[in-house]
C-alpha cells in the first residue's frame, strides 16, 4: 500500500517519535496576504520543517536527546482561505480549534504574524489566566494597517482581545503604537534598546515577575533576532537580539510561567540564506526543550 506522509516532519523524526500520541504538536500554516515589505512568509513554515531534519538531536542545555523523550507529531500543512484576511483568520481558528490543544504542546509555524491572534483566539478560552509573550522587532500594535485589522502590523493589537502582551526586542514603532502601548496596562515593552544597555540582564526579572506562573503563549517573530543571526525576514531591523540573548530570554519564560503554546513565524527563506531556516528550526527545538523540561517531562 502506498505510503501516506506529510511534505516534512519537524526534526525528520522517524515514526515511532512522530506519532500523534507525541506530546508536541506542529501545525505549518502557509499564509500571507498582508505582507508589507519583502514578502515569502508563505514558505517559511515548509523551509523550518525541511531545515529541522538537519537540527541534531542532542541538545546541552538539557543534556539529553530531548525529543526522544517527548516526541514530535507534524500536521499537514495548512492552506487557509486567501477569499479575505477576516476569512483567513476563521479558517485557522477552526482548524486549531479542532486539535487537542488542552492535551498537547501546541507549535505553529508561519507564516507571517498576522496567524497569531487566530490562534490565540482558539486557545484562550482554556486558559483565563494567559499572557502573551512576544520576541519582536516590531510592536504590532497598530488598529489597522493597508485597510484591514488582520495585517502582520496588527496582530499584538489583536491578540489583546484575549489577553496582555509583553513585547520583548522591540525597536521599530510608529506614534500610533507608542501612544496606545503608553495608555493601556496590558501592554509592556521592554525594547533593544533597554536591553542593550542592561548587560546584566536585569530585565530578565522584569520578565519573572510579569509571567509570575501564568499560562504563557510564545510567539517568535524571527526579525526580533539581529539580522546578524537571521536575515531572510519580511521586515529586518538592525540593533536585534543575539543568539545568546534570546535562548537566556527563552529560558527565563519557559522557567517563569507555563507555556501552553508556541509560535515561529515571519521567515521569509531566500535563496542562498538556508542559514535562516536553520536558525529558526534550531531555536524552535531549543524552545521546546526550556518548555519540556520546565514542565517536568525530560528525564536529563
Amino acid at each position: 500500500m502506498p505510503d501516506y506522509r506529510p511534505a516534512a516532519r519537524f526534526l525528520g523524526l522517524d515514526d515511532a517519535h512522530s506519532a500523534p500520541s507525541a506530546a508536541v504538536w506542529v501545525l505549518p500554516i502557509a499564509y500571507e496576504m498582508t505582507t508589507s515589505y519583502v514578502s515569502g512568509a508563505k514558505h517559511g513554515a515548509l523551509a523550518i520543517l525541511e531545515a529541522s531534519a538537519q537540527v541534531e538531536l542532542y541538545d546541552s542545555a538539557v543534556g539529553c536527546e530531548a525529543a526522544l523523550q517527548y516526541g514530535v507529531h507534524t500536521l499537514p500543512i495548512l492552506h487557509p482561505t486567501l477569499q479575505s484576511p477576516a476569512a483567513a483568520m476563521e479558517d485557522i481558528t477552526g482548524a486549531v480549534s479542532a486539535l487537542p490543544i488542552r492535551e498537547k504542546v501546541l507549535v505553529t509555524l508561519g507564516g507571517e504574524h498576522a496567524i497569531t491572534p487566530a490562534v490565540v483566539r482558539a486557545l484562550a478560552p482554556h486558559y483565563p489566566d494567559l499572557v502573551i509573550v512576544q520576541i519582536d522587532a516590531h510592536a504590532d500594535l497598530r488598529d489597522t494597517f493597508d485597510g484591514t485589522p488582520h495585517s502582520h502590523a496588527c496582530a499584538m493589537r489583536r491578540c489583546l482581545d484575549y489577553a496582555p502582551v509583553v513585547g520583548l526586542g522591540i525597536r521599530s514603532l510608529c506614534q500610533e503604537e507608542v501612544d496606545f502601548a503608553r495608555g493601556t496596562d496590558r501592554v509592556r515593552l521592554i525594547t533593544a534598546e533597554e536591553m542593550h544597555a542592561d548587560p546584566e540582564r536585569r530585565y530578565l526579572d522584569q520578565l519573572r515577575a510579569l509571567i509570575n506562573g501564568r499560562a504563557v503563549y510564545l510567539t517568535i517573530d524571527v526579525d526580533g533576532l539581529d539580522p546578524s543571526v537571521i536575515s531572510a525576514t519580511g521586515t529586518p531591523e538592525p540593533g536585534g537580539l543575539s543568539w545568546y540573548d534570546c535562548l537566556a530570554l527563552i529560558k527565563a519564560i519557559c522557567h517563569s510561567g507555563k507555556v501552553i503554546a508556541l509560535d515561529c513565524v515571519e521567515l521569509a527563506p531566500t535563496c542562498g540564506a538556508h542559514a535562516s531556516a536553520f536558525a529558526a528550526a534550531k531555536l524552535v527545538y531549543k524552545t521546546l526543550n526550556q518548555v519540556m523540561q520546565a514542565n517536568g517531562t525530560l528525564q536529563s
